[in-house]
């Protein structure tokens, strides 16, 4: 008869659980002094230092680690921070993610990141399953289909400290980390003017969205002030659309439109990266260069746009920076709420940089 212990099979058997007990033996203490020290429970400080680094080493040598979950029970605390993405395809999420993580490792939390997909019913279930596992604050990486009142109620009803990145709530408790649209609307057309471009097409924003407005309006105010005139024959908008990536073929196809009209235009001002890439990509399709014949100036500076060729003249938003903020500004919401002070909201925006590259030029 085969043998049946496992070791006899060669199974790994599971490693014990170290507990205070077996430390307390090790290192000679009471479990009730080790207790204390691994805790760090407040009447650790009256424990000589001595005895703390002896109760430690004993600790590592056993290979203890503490019972989180156990200690969540006790004292309320998950140390973990709600993370809900739009839609994870967007490559405005990516660089925002790493600002966002960065500042809550630091602080010692857990990120729980969901992607909702655009869609309502999974934001909403995504939204009690992160309230059941008792987040201690929520961060909401909203794009350009986060319109949904109903979405917005759904947050203030959390009743935990939340911070949005890319929309800005007039009312309410929730924080908010945006760029400054109008005045990167603003560079960007006065970049193309100072290299002598008089003649530029645009295309827009979809007219639903709550970007598209005040970049529209930087645009506006930049002509006026210097008598710059808009040709309504060369402005096109962007269709909505639930696919973040679907602006590089608009882009193409607008661009293909407006050449089609015969039309002359030296520079072209896109709405985003994505919409000044699917531009490119129909200029040369027309034997048109970049930048020697047109311009292309871009918005958001997302990884791409610094490593294809032509390199992409963008505004760019510091996204990085936006993501530690709101990780920032959930952590000093819990410090606060720990110390059941009144939580405000709090709304940063932030100003964008123009990072001039290789798609745009003078006019010849």
């Amino acid at each position: 008869m085969e043998p049946t212990n496992s070791s006899a099979r060669g199974e790994a058997r599971t490693p014990a659980v170290v507990t205070i007990r077996e430390v307390a033996k090790q290192s000679g203490f009471s479990s009730a002094t080790v207790s204390i020290v691994l805790n760090n429970a407040p009447l650790a400080r009256y424990i000589p230092e001595s005895t703390k680094k002896r109760i430690q080493r004993a600790a590592q040598k056993l290979g203890y680690r503490p019972n989180l979950f156990a200690r969540t029970l006790r004292n309320q605390r998950t140390h973990t921070v709600g993370v809900m993405v739009f839609d994870m395809t967007d490559p405005y999420c990516i660089p925002t993610l790493r600002g966002i993580e960065s500042t809550l490792y630091e602080a010692a939390f857990l990120p729980i990141l969901t992607d909702v997909h655009n869609e309502r019913n999974r934001f909403e279930r995504y939204l009690e399953m992160l309230l059941d596992r008792r987040v201690e604050a929520l961060i909401v990486v909203a794009n350009w289909l986060f319109v949904d009142i109903g979405v917005l109620a759904d947050l203030e009803k959390s009743k935990v400290p939340t911070a949005m990145i890319g929309r800005e709530l007039k009312a309410g408790s929730v924080s908010s980390v945006t760029v400054d649209n109008e005045l990167g609307a603003a560079a960007a057309i006065e970049h193309l003017f100072a290299l002598g471009h008089r003649q530029i097409a645009f295309i827009r924003g979809p007219r639903h969205i709550t970007d598209s407005a005040p970049r529209w309006r930087g645009v506006r105010q930049f002509s006026r002030l210097h008598g710059l005139e808009i040709n309504p024959d060369l402005v096109m908008d962007l269709p909505g659309s639930s696919d973040p990536l679907s602006s590089f073929d608009a882009g193409y196809n607008l661009t293909e439109e407006l050449l089609r009209k015969r039309c002359a235009f030296t520079a072209l001002m896109a709405f985003d990266d994505m919409t000044a890439l699917g531009a490119i990509r129909a200029l040369h399709r027309a034997g048109i260069r970049v930048p020697d014949q047109c311009s292309v100036i871009g918005f958001d500076d997302i990884s791409h746009s610094a490593i294809l060729t032509p390199a992409l003249t963008t505004i760019r938003q510091p996204l990085p920076e936006m993501g530690k903020m709101a990780g920032g500004i959930v952590i000093d919401a819990i410090a606060a709420r720990q110390e059941r002070q009144n939580l405000t909201a709090k709304h940063r925006k932030l100003r964008p940089e123009l990072m001039v590259r290789d798609s745009t030029c003078r006019v010849a």
